[in-house]
């Protein structure tokens, strides 16, 4: 199975997200395969493809990531906002468009990093990138010419700030991936406990 570690977005965090894409597409003919707004969420930790007997102490070790956060944050839970538009690695060849996130990111990387160590407690490398706390938008297809950065470039560096949305976060959750010709179909896992 295919797995990763995220948190789900409220339904108006999706819809402010969709909107940014909408804006972007009208700006022209941009090379990106865009995230479909049903699929958005935060990803904190992407591990794979994980055996079968490993999915139980996978559950168990972020059930109690979640019960140490929501204990912590029971009577003042983060409230996280979204940012700029970005792109990976720079605006100069944007091959991850991107919303970031701002307010309380450092109860995000706190629970990011309590994830990171419960998984590598299962043998599950670290991350190899610092967590940036992002939403994102599409990716740009392979083969793309420099113009077509370029352009893409200048297009999310004019694109005023998406609304001033706030969330509080929630905690994070295990998902599978299905890789599907029409684009991934994400499953969360629930505990079975």
């Amino acid at each position: 199975m295919r797995l990763f570690v995220a948190l789900e977005l409220p339904d108006n965090i999706i819809t402010h997200l969709g909107d940014v894409q909408q804006r972007l597409r009208c700006t022209g003919q941009h090379p990106v395969k865009w995230v479909r707004p049903d699929t958005m969420h935060m990803t904190l930790h992407f591990l794979g493809d994980v055996a079968p007997p490993l999915l139980a102490p996978l559950q168990e070790a972020l059930a109690a990531v979640r019960q140490t956060f929501a204990a912590e944050h029971q009577v003042a839970p983060p409230t996280v906002h979204l940012g700029e538009v970005g792109a990976f690695p720079n605006l100069r060849r944007p091959q991850v468009v991107w919303v970031g996130v701002g307010g309380d990111t450092a109860t995000l990387s706190q629970i990011q990093q309590a994830v990171g160590v419960a998984c590598a407690t299962l043998g599950f490398p670290p991350e190899d990138r610092p967590f940036r706390a992002h939403l994102t938008l599409g990716r740009t297809r392979r083969d793309v010419s420099s113009a077509a950065y370029a352009d893409l470039g200048r297009a999310i560096e004019a694109l005023p700030p998406p609304a001033q949305a706030q969330w509080s976060p929630g905690l994070p959750y295990l998902f599978q991936s299905t890789l599907t010709p029409e684009g991934p179909i994400y499953t969360r896992i629930d505990d079975a406990h």
